[in-house]
């Protein structure tokens, strides 16, 4: 949910001293942990301007929760 609010948020945030930069600051230091290998790993590819980093980040989370959901099933 904080990776989707961080996009979105980077399309509307001009101002990044008004109350909703602040925010928008606090989203990016909360979830820059998971964005940053994706952005290190999409380096290698050339994807021009176009950061795809917070993209693969949700990916790599929704597929680690299955999986993560998937192995519970199997040991209860």
């Amino acid at each position: 949910m904080l990776l989707l609010i961080r996009a979105l948020l980077s399309w509307v945030v001009r101002d990044p001293y008004s109350s909703l930069g602040k925010f928008y600051d606090l989203m990016i230091r909360v979830t820059e942990p998971f964005v940053s290998p994706c952005r290190q790993l999409l380096s290698r590819w050339n994807t021009g301007m176009l950061d795809l980093s917070v993209l693969l980040a949700f990916f790599l989370i929704r597929i680690a929760e299955r999986l993560m959901l998937m192995l519970i099933q199997l040991v209860f």
